[in-house]
């Protein structure tokens, strides 16, 4: 049997983190490792506990969420964050992105959604709860479109159309599976394209590779 996924819990509120705890302890091949009050009592457990996964709330005291990934995302990078925000439009979800974090929930999420999203980021995608990536696109758009000419059709960084075209269809969330049964091709195809296009564009995971075709208007929008 393969050993569970250990997750730590980061929320200031008592009744977050107990009722996580209890949620995930619930859930087969996933074991709580710990909970952290606070970014920086998440960034020291993480060091003794060793980790596999921090489910990172994103308003703290002292150390708030998005500082707290992006130390974890230099001194642990094999850990990786999944944010939950109280918020879908919460300003601090940008930030985190960049800070690092992997996947992205709503507190409202059910544990049949925290347990995909786990699997996932093991698996090296990036889960975004699709009212976070409804803001993440509509803000990255927004904020790029006064800099992007309307007439460019090149693609940028030296990227082939079909890799362009990988690109949205993860901009549109599907997987590599899912991506290769809507191009037709193999699945190693895709991962092949999914890892020269991450090289060029110098994008670390999904979550980043979404926000880099929204920023260069490589989607479009309504």
């Amino acid at each position: 049997m393969s050993s569970p996924t250990r997750v730590l819990i980061a929320d200031d509120q008592r009744v977050i983190r107990q009722g996580l705890t209890l949620l995930l302890g619930l859930l087969p091949g996933i074991e709580v490792a710990g909970t952290a009050s606070d970014g920086e009592e998440a960034v020291a457990l993480v060091g003794e506990l060793a980790p596999d996964i921090v489910l990172m709330d994103l308003r703290m005291p002292r150390c708030d969420g998005v500082e707290a990934t992006r130390q974890l995302s230099q001194a642990y990078p094999q850990v990786k964050v999944i944010v939950l925000t109280t918020y879908a439009d919460d300003r601090s979800v940008l930030d985190a992105l960049r800070a690092g974090a992997r996947g992205f929930l709503t507190k409202d999420a059910g544990a049949e959604q925290i347990q995909q999203a786990i699997a996932a980021v093991e698996a090296g995608e990036a889960p975004i709860d699709p009212a976070v990536q409804r803001y993440v696109v509509d803000a990255v758009a927004g904020s790029s479109a006064s800099d992007r000419p309307r007439t460019e059709r090149q693609p940028p960084d030296g990227l082939t159309e079909r890799e362009v075209e990988v690109l949205r269809l993860i901009a549109e969330g599907l997987s590599n599976a899912e991506i290769a049964g809507r191009l037709v091709v193999s699945e190693a195809t895709v991962k092949s394209h999914v890892n020269h296009l991450f090289t060029k564009t110098g994008v670390r995971d999904r979550a980043q590779a979404v926000s880099y075709a929204y920023r260069h208007g490589l989607v479009q929008t309504e």
